[in-house]
């Protein structure tokens, strides 16, 4: 099975002084997809720089020529799907087709109370979720949309030209309960996980590996379902939430073991965050370069 190598750059630097930089870079080490986090703020960046996810993905897009850019993930947090379509359209035509929408129900983190509301229950989120998806998959694929939900509605939205890609962007569902799986059975061209964060404290890469492995086959339980091949969805890990996730990044060897464990899983590609100092994301530049552009031809 092959696989194929992405990252995360967090948009914590201004674009003219080091931004910009980090998505060329990014390109040129050959990662397959540039990723950032589409929040308002998060965790222990909350007081310090944090820009918007699509603008920065915009101008990534006029930076580079090859790599494609996505968000790891969206959410219904703070977005609507008819406004979010139309910015996804018009980043779809800036990149000429290069775009991922990572997409999942969001959290009860910052992003989940800024606009004034009670955070979401997970149930309420996963109705939400529930909702989302679909009405943007047809905005994202129809000129004109009328829908009344209970949640998300859309009168007379219109998306004209669409996407460059067609039917519409590729959508990289992020999901472990079976409401999600569902969604990205139905939706997905690709399904997202970072593992069981059960384990992320105190379990092991064993236990890890093991939950990994249950999640891909409930991905393929929920295909099966609707009469969908699991094989048709890539199957991507966003790694730095696992029980290695500080041994993984150590060293080229380091990191081919943990790829080939996980490609051996059923995974098609792995996602590692650019380094950030001082931060949960702190790493050798050189080895993460080095990862970079010799992993996977170690692993074959």
């Amino acid at each position: 099975m092959s696989l194929r190598l992405s990252t995360v750059i967090l948009p914590v630097d201004r674009w003219h002084e080091g931004g910009r930089a980090k998505w060329q870079r990014a390109e040129e080490l050959g990662f397959h997809t540039a990723y950032t986090y589409d929040h308002l703020s998060w965790r222990t960046f909350r007081d310090g720089p944090w820009f918007g996810a699509l603008p920065t993905l915009t101008a990534a897009a006029t930076a580079t020529t090859r790599l494609r850019v996505g968000t790891l993930v969206t959410s219904p947090n703070f977005r609507h799907p008819v406004t979010l379509a139309k910015e996804l359209i018009s980043l779809d035509d800036v990149s000429g087709g290069r775009v991922t929408l990572g997409i999942g129900a969001g959290g009860n983190g910052f992003d989940a109370t800024a606009l004034g509301q009670k955070a979401w229950t997970p149930r309420e989120r996963a109705d939400r979720f529930g909702e989302f998806v679909p009405l943007l998959d047809r905005l994202l694929t129809e000129d004109a949309v009328t829908r009344e939900g209970a949640l998300y509605s859309a009168v007379e939205a219109r998306n004209i030209p669409g996407c460059v890609q067609r039917p519409r962007l590729p959508f990289a569902v992020a999901a472990t309960g079976p409401r999600g799986l569902g969604l990205a059975a139905r939706y997905g061209q690709a399904w997202v996980t970072t593992g069981d964060p059960k384990l992320y404290e105190e379990g092991t890469p064993a236990q890890s590996d093991e939950a990994l492995r249950g999640q891909v086959a409930r991905l393929g339980a929920a295909c099966g379902e609707i009469g969908r091949d699991a094989s048709e969805l890539d199957k991507v890990l966003l790694t730095a939430f696992t029980p290695d996730r500080s041994r993984m990044l150590a060293s080229v060897d380091a990191f081919v073991d943990f790829a080939g464990r996980h490609r051996e899983i059923g995974f098609t590609e792995i996602v590692v965050h650019w380094p950030i100092p001082d931060s949960d994301f702190a790493a050798d530049q050189g080895v993460f370069e080095r990862i970079a552009t010799e992993a996977l031809r170690q692993l074959g």
